[in-house]
């Protein structure tokens, strides 16, 4: 079994050995070797050999023969073949000899083609490298004449396309290199242009301002009336915005361009320059170019914000200059004309960059400044606006504050906070309004004559009620030459207090104020000047020193008569604001009670005077207290009386032109002042004793006085009603003179008295003075009973009317 198996192992070695590669047979051989059976294998492995020879050696000899053949054939194509090769080496040598031509044609024709290569790439070459040159020299020249934005075009395609087709030149390397520079260069330049154009519009803002501020006038002188559309100083809005918005999105394109042409710098449309050329533009003024291009290089450059951020805070810079007002601005126009119009100016650019750029400022941005602004100016203008007193100056400011605030109001600035202001600078116009008023109205008063104006003509006539509404019919029926009733003072005053309207009308306008607004305006400050400013000029006019009566009666008269005027006044005010005087509401003139108050003040004084008038006249008198009593004749009235009572009938005819009741007032006042100075007189603790013929000699003196007033110095009383003024002392000297103790002692109480206005104490202390005459009188006449008598007469009416006076007091 063992054998067996050995001889298949064996079997199948020989197989592997049979089908396997050489180089693989060497495990095989190793595991024959590693048998026991090695012998064996060898004795089966010589076996396969021998029988593999025979079958060799079968094959062999069944080819054989056609190997003879092949063998025969091949021998006679060998001198065939020697044939062929001597036909070959001839005519390879004819070919050779032949070949040498075209050998040194086909030489030839290589190096034409290596040159031809050689120029292809040269050609090649240069084509890659002249734009670049070409380029940078563009480049070159573009900087040489400033054109900066086309430069970095040029810079940026030379550096991205140019240069990378060119290849690796030294050249190429020097301007790679000096591209960064270039760009620094382009850089610094533009912003060296743009802090030109910075210093440009900050010296040309007034101007810019001024130019801005003439159109809006002009807009506004040509139809106020009529809201237009805001035009924008630097040309017509719509146009401008057209063409700088299609220039910016095209010029981009465009190979070296710049967004902004050199030539308007994409500003303006001078199409419109014929029609606007009365008033220069800011294009006449400012280059705005630079902004323009430093803008563009900055954006290429990826450094837009640092440009941004660096325009707004110069522009800031420059606000805060321009917003500081000169200290002596308030002296005159010309200092708030510059401080506005460089305001103006200043906003107008802001403005213009606004809609011609995008996004360099935005809306909020300037937003912020005007508001920064508005607080500014209205602090500014509050502050020296202070300082002014000339009215024509503060009208003049706030028309000025007006066509500024229109002007940039046309720009879309809210400018209401302008007009509040102005609402509050009309408190101050009216108060140095008042006080110019004030000056206007004294000077008028004190040069007044306070005489009644006469006329001549007609012509003078007519002068006179044309400047005072004047209605007397029966003065106009009198024939010339002839007076009117009212001093110079009244037409000059009712002109004045119309011109005061004029100036307070005149700052209402162009406030977008409403009509009833104008009128409640004007209204309360005529009352202002009314009550305070000309009330107090005819105060002081009244009350000042050196007044004589006849210019308080005129003064009366004047005053009388602008009363009657104040509902002309009415229909003045109503006729210039459109307004009806009867609308709910509307604030009244309140000229009568100041007219009726000046009157009355004028009357007081007119008492007042004419008492101390008559003070300086009793002043005069000299009576003889202990004069004796005159037998027969009669007394003649003391030399001062006549002159006070000539001096009352003097006056008294002046007061004809006052209103009856003044008249007849002051006649009174001045009848019951003597009449008092004269009990007075009687009763004055200096005077320690009168005599009879002292009141004798009183008695005339106040007849002579009732004399006068019944007389009727003026018309007007009723009866006997101004003899009531003396009828205290008349009763009195009545009692005393005819000795009626009896009778005054008897009816005292009594409605029906005879001596109803005689006071027990004014008798008392008369009598006692009397008492005082009498003792010193019978010192030397002790033994005449008819003394002795009279003074026991009298001391019995003493103590009668002490009892008297005790029993009324208990």
């Amino acid at each position: 079994m063992a054998s067996v198996e050995t001889a298949a192992e064996h079997e199948r070695i020989l197989r592997e050995i049979e089908s396997t590669d050489t180089n693989c047979i060497g495990p095989t051989l190793r595991s024959v070797y590693d048998g026991q059976e090695h012998g064996l294998f060898m004795e089966k492995l010589d076996a396969r050999i021998r029988n593999h020879d025979r079958e060799i050696e079968k094959m062999c000899n069944h080819h054989f023969q056609g190997f003879v053949d092949s063998i025969t054939e091949l021998l006679k194509v060998r001198g065939e073949a020697q044939k062929l090769k001597s036909q070959v080496t001839d005519t390879n040598r004819r070919l050779q000899d032949d070949g040498k031509e075209l050998t040194s044609s086909m030489e030839e024709l290589q190096q034409c083609r290596v040159q031809q290569r050689n120029i292809a790439t040269t050609i090649d070459k240069l084509t890659h490298c002249l734009p670049v040159l070409e380029m940078y020299s563009r480049l070159q020249e573009q900087m040489r004449f400033k054109r900066y934005y086309p430069a970095l075009r040029t810079l940026e395609q030379l550096e991205h396309t140019c240069l990378p087709r060119a290849g690796q030149y030294r050249f190429c390397s020097i301007m790679a290199e000096n591209i960064p520079k270039l760009r620094t260069q382009i850089r610094d330049t533009a912003m060296t242009q743009l802090r030109d154009f910075l210093e440009s519009i900050r010296k040309h803002s007034d101007k810019i301002g001024e130019a801005a501020i003439k159109q809006a006038q002009l807009q506004r002188s040509l139809d106020s009336s009529i809201s237009t559309q805001p035009r924008a100083l630097l040309g017509r809005r719509s146009r401008k915005e057209a063409a700088v918005a299609g220039g910016a999105g095209t010029d981009s394109e465009r190979q070296g361009g710049s967004p902004v042409s050199e030539q308007d710098s994409g500003i303006l449309d001078v199409e419109d320059e014929e029609e606007d050329d009365e008033v220069p533009g800011a294009h006449d003024l400012v280059d705005f170019s630079p902004v323009y291009c430093c803008l563009h290089i900055y954006t290429v450059l990826g450094l837009r914000d640092v440009f941004e951020n660096y325009y707004r805070k110069q522009r800031r810079k420059q606000a805060r200059l321009v917003l500081q007002p000169h200290s002596n601005m308030h002296e005159t126009l010309e200092g708030y004309t510059r401080y506005f119009n460089q305001i103006v100016g200043f906003f107008v650019v802001e403005d213009h960059i606004l809609h011609t750029t995008q996004g360099l400022v935005n809306r909020a941005y300037v937003e912020e400044l005007w508001e920064l602004a508005l607080s500014k100016i209205i602090a500014a203008l509050r502050t020296h606006s202070s300082y002014c007193d000339n009215p024509d100056l503060v009208l003049d400011l706030k028309n000025l504050i007006v066509l500024f605030a229109d002007t940039l109001q046309g720009y879309g600035f809210p400018v209401s906070q302008l007009f509040d202001m102005l609402l509050e600078m009309r408190e101050q116009y009216g108060e140095i309004l008042l006080k110019r008023w004030n000056i206007t109205f004294r000077q008028v008063l004190d040069q007044d004559n306070y005489s009644p104006i006469p006329v001549s003509t007609d012509q003078e006539y007519k002068h006179y009620t044309s400047q005072f509404p004047l209605q007397d019919p029966e003065l106009e029926k009198l024939p010339f030459p002839k007076k009117l009733p009212f001093s110079e003072f009244v037409p000059k005053v009712y002109c004045q207090l119309k011109e005061f309207i004029y100036a307070c009308l005149k700052y209402s306008e162009d406030l977008h104020l409403s009509s009833t607004e104008v009128d409640d305006m004007i209204r309360k400050s005529t009352n202002l000047l009314l009550t305070r400013t000309l009330s107090h000029c005819l105060q002081y006019a009244i009350k000042k020193k050196n007044v004589g009566l006849a210019e308080l009666v005129q003064v009366i008269i004047n005053t009388t008569h602008l009363e009657q005027s104040c509902h002309f006044l009415e229909e003045f005010i109503s006729n210039i604001t459109n307004v009806p005087p009867d609308t709910a509401n509307a604030t009244k003139l309140y000229g009568t009670s100041t007219f009726k108050d000046a009157r009355h003040a004028a009357e007081a004084e007119i008492y007042t005077s004419l008492n101390a008038k008559i003070d300086q006249f009793l002043q005069l008198a000299d009576y003889d207290w202990m004069a004796a009593v005159q037998g027969g004749g009669t007394l003649d009235a003391s030399d001062y009386l006549i002159d006070l009572i000539a001096f009352l009938r003097s006056t008294f005819s002046v007061f004809t032109n006052l209103p009856g009741k003044v008249a007849q007032t002051a006649c009174m006042s001045a009848c019951k002042h003597i009449s008092t100075s004269l009990m007075q007189l009687l009763l004055d603790p200096e005077v320690r004793q009168i005599s009879m013929g002292a009141l004798h000699q009183l008695y005339t003196d106040v007849k002579e006085c009732e004399s006068f007033a019944r007389a009727g110095p003026v018309a007007g009383f009723q009866g006997d009603t101004l003899l009531l003024a003396f009828s205290d002392l008349r009763q009195l000297l009545d009692l005393f003179t005819q000795w009626d103790w009896s009778t005054y002692l008897a009816d005292y109480g009594k409605p029906t008295c005879k001596y109803l206005r005689v006071n027990p104490h004014t008798a008392l202390a008369l009598l006692e003075k009397m008492r005082e005459t009498s003792r010193k009188n019978n010192v030397f006449a002790q033994f005449r009973k008819t003394d002795r008598d009279r003074q026991k007469l009298i001391d019995t009416v003493i103590k009668q009317l002490r009892n008297l006076i005790a029993q009324h007091h208990t």
